[in-house]
């Protein structure tokens, strides 16, 4: 009867978890896409070229299918346009983040920006604020910045 009763909360919670780690993952990704349609917004243009990239960025940083990387933009463009601040995504991201993980972010936010071949000013705040927001040295900003204009 023990054993029974010990399996059972077992299970309860290890299904929990599991349903609040996929929350948490979900809420990541969803963060994570919304600021960087921030950027593409910044500007005030949603270019082709920059919705391409932070496809491409979402499929690469989250292993997505185009169906799933799709859906997540549009759920990402319904919460940028209902968002009041950016710090309800970089709150989240940064408690639970790595630094890694936030260079990771910083860099598609580059990555995003350059896009279109043309940083506007815009575009450099959103990211240089967004950088702020997750704690990240000014030094290693600029240092992300220039290797993704490095590579472009």
């Amino acid at each position: 009867m023990l054993d029974k009763l010990k399996s059972f909360f077992d299970k309860s919670f290890s299904k929990e978890s599991e349903t609040e780690s996929n929350e948490r993952e979900n809420a990541l990704k969803l963060a994570t896409a919304t600021l960087l349609i921030e950027v593409v917004r910044a500007d005030y243009e949603e270019d082709k070229n920059e919705i391409d990239e932070v496809i491409s960025q979402l499929k690469s940083f989250f292993d997505l299918s185009d169906e799933e990387a799709e859906l997540l933009l549009t759920e990402a463009k319904d919460n940028s346009d209902h968002s009041v601040s950016l710090q309800e995504f970089t709150r989240l991201l940064h408690e639970e983040l790595s630094i890694d993980e936030k260079n990771l972010i910083i860099t598609m936010l580059w990555k995003v920006a350059f896009s279109d071949k043309n940083l506007d000013k815009y575009e450099d705040y959103i990211v240089r604020k967004i950088s702020d927001l997750l704690y990240i040295p000014h030094s290693e900003m600029i240092r992300l910045r220039n290797i993704v204009k490095n590579n472009i």
